[in-house]
């Protein structure tokens, strides 16, 4: 991770930085491509760059969110894991967070807790408890969410158990937990 231009300037090549032509080149790949292959080769290099702070501005200006949001209903298992480990990426930031949770995010994000991906169903638990704030709370740990965590928190899969404990302990009070509980 680069933690300022100027730390990325210097780890690149002498021919200097072009990031943003770059993302922009990998955009107009995915975009314009037939090849399922090509796409989720892209779209994994997008999810990677959106681990950096130091290209949220430009993954923004790129509307790589967008891309990453239509991938969660409209893509393949595997374009919808590499979208929503990109998102996870991405949720902490406050401005990405805001525009997530405003463009329906939060529900296209629970539609992969249902996922046979251990990658996918991690990744989306994670970004929901990124993404919680005062006014999104009352939706991320509504009852139905609760109930399908509650179900990967019983399941078989230890590391999906172990991060569906942790959303259930840290972000749901134990009424909520208890509701669902009696509802299922």
């Amino acid at each position: 991770m680069f933690s300022s231009y100027g730390r990325l300037e210097k780890r690149s090549s002498k021919k200097g930085v072009d990031r943003p032509q770059y993302l922009k080149e990998l955009v107009d790949e995915f975009n314009s491509t037939e090849s399922c292959e090509a796409r989720e080769e892209v779209l994994a290099n997008l999810a990677n760059f959106a681990y950096d702070p130091i290209n949220y501005e430009w993954l923004r200006k790129l509307k790589i969110i967008d891309i990453f949001l239509n991938q969660l209903s409209e893509g393949t298992p595997t374009l919808c894991s590499f979208a929503v480990s990109g998102l996870c990426n991405l949720s902490l930031d406050q401005e990405n967070k805001s525009y997530i949770i405003k463009n329906d995010g939060v529900a296209l994000i629970r539609g992969c807790l249902s996922s046979p991906e251990e990658s996918t169903v991690i990744s989306a638990i994670v970004t929901l408890m990124f993404l919680v704030t005062p006014q999104s709370k009352a939706d991320i740990t509504g009852t139905e969410v609760v109930q399908q965590i509650l179900v990967k928190a019983n399941g078989d899969n230890p590391r999906i158990r172990n991060v569906a404990k942790i959303f259930l302990n840290d972000y749901c009070t134990p009424e909520q937990v208890l509701k669902a509980e009696t509802m299922s």
